[in-house]
């Protein structure tokens, strides 16, 4: 009976190192500029690698492996499966000759690139695998929730003073000549959807239940630095996600109401007030954002993200040349793409243009997967997205917390944001986005993670 006790209080600690971990993963992504380079690539896959070991070894104190059977990582493995299909040497030869593939004429036009596509694949994965065994409960969904909001106050917080102190570098140590970085990103835009992502939450917790009065001022004052600072970007395709999160939230609210509003909502005549206020509220966030961000100077943001920028004669800023590049990539390999991560080789083949710039990405996540991996591919990614958003539903329909409830709408009104920001730009390839992407769909589906154990013969 004592032994059985020490297992179990061993398995609890280690459960909850696996967390830890689980959350400190995406942000340290963030903080090492978003996890862009190799050796910050390498720091995380060490770490989700310490993540499985510490998941074996919980599995060996329990006596059982415990695992998720959710159907939202299937995907996934079937992207995992494509990427090792194109590093198969089926590839022509001439086609081996006109992209200087090696001698394995892999059907990816970049093998190298391809490879490592799938080892990030693989890292993410893994991650997300644990956190929908580990992360599904109310008190560690809760906490997480706040985490979440706390840090992206403060990234936001440190994005619009670096901004306002027109810094020429990354916390005055990494220059990006070629891109305009924002707080610890390289890159603006990706910047954006971190911040709709967590505005996500926010915005759930405050336009939702369970939250005292008091406490949503806090929330209020949250979601207004993180929509600043995703006005600060200048991203377009991050504003109209953002609005597409803020008219979410708000809508969920009228459509999941809580007991303890039901409750207090009797009649039509106080839900349509309550209903009002939300939307005033909505409106008076989206002002205030907007009106604080001029106050501080930032009339050419305001310019930019809604196109009315003086000096821009092109409003997609060359992205309907990329797509039409993109969509001749796949008609030319409809089935199984050009390679993951391969755009960058394949784009010079069907450029129009002089070739004086290689681009690496169409800035349409949907396009370029059907560039890289063809029909199997987007169908794999229409089936991720179906799935999370069933079971997100399900779940925040079953929930019996409003502080629950609450989270698990924000968390899937984040992933809402980013998947319609991927419509023009490709932020779910910053890793420390994708990581963040991964906890909130662990967070929506909540309870609906299905978790088992396969015990030890």
């Amino acid at each position: 009976m004592r032994e059985k006790h020490t297992a179990d209080h061993e398995t609890s600690r280690i459960a909850k190192a696996i967390v830890v971990l689980v959350c400190v993963v995406p942000v340290a992504a963030t903080i090492a500029y978003g996890a862009v380079d190799s050796w910050s690539i390498g720091l995380l896959s060490v770490m989700v690698a310490i993540v499985a070991l510490l998941w074996l070894i919980d599995a060996g104190f329990a006596g059982e492996f415990r695992y998720s059977t959710n159907a939202v990582q299937l995907p996934i493995v079937a992207l995992l499966a494509i990427g090792c299909v194109q590093l198969l040497p089926l590839g022509s030869e001439e086609a081996a000759t006109l992209v200087n593939a090696p001698a394995a004429h892999a059907l990816s036009m970049d093998p190298y690139a391809t490879r490592f596509f799938l080892i990030r694949l693989v890292i993410c994965f893994v991650f997300f695998a644990a956190a929908l065994v580990y992360v599904p409960g109310g008190k560690r969904q809760n906490r997480i929730a706040a985490l979440i909001i706390t840090f992206g106050t403060l990234i936001a917080f440190f994005g619009i003073l670096q901004r306002l102190s027109t810094a020429e570098a990354i916390y005055g140590l990494r220059q990006t000549p070629q891109a305009i970085s924002f707080g610890p990103f390289v890159n603006q835009h990706h910047f954006a959807s971190l911040m709709v992502m967590t505005s996500g939450i926010v915005l759930g917790l405050l336009f939702g239940g369970g939250i005292a009065r008091e406490r949503k001022i806090l929330l209020g004052l949250a979601a207004a630095i993180m929509g600043m600072a995703i006005i600060f970007t200048g991203s377009r395709g991050g504003l109209i996600s953002y609005l597409g999160v803020v008219v979410l939230t708000a809508v969920a609210s009228f459509t999941w109401h809580t007991d303890s509003i039901a409750r207090e909502d009797q009649d039509s005549r106080s839900r349509s007030r309550r209903n009002l206020l939300i939307l005033t509220a909505a409106g008076g966030l989206l002002l205030l954002v907007i009106g604080s961000v001029l106050f501080l100077g930032g009339e050419g943001a305001v310019l930019r993200v809604i196109g009315l920028q003086p000096d821009q004669s092109d409003v997609t800023s060359g992205r309907g040349h990329f797509w039409g590049v993109a969509w001749q990539i796949f008609l030319a390999n409809p089935i199984l793409g050009a390679g993951f991560d391969a755009f960058g080789v394949a784009f010079p083949r069907y450029d129009t243009w002089n070739g004086q710039f290689r681009v690496e990405q169409a800035h349409n996540d949907y396009l370029q997967i059907l560039a890289d991996g063809g029909v199997v591919s987007l169908a794999c990614v229409v089936a991720f997205v179906f799935i999370f958003v069933r079971k997100g539903i399900a779940s925040i329909s079953r929930r019996t917390s409003d502080l629950n409830r609450s989270v698990s709408t924000g968390a899937l009104a984040g992933c809402f944001g980013i998947l319609v920001h991927s419509f023009f730009d490709f932020p779910l390839r910053t890793p420390a986005n994708a990581f963040f992407f991964l906890l909130l769909v662990v967070l929506a589906v909540g309870n609906d993670a299905g978790a088992k154990r396969s015990r030890r013969s």
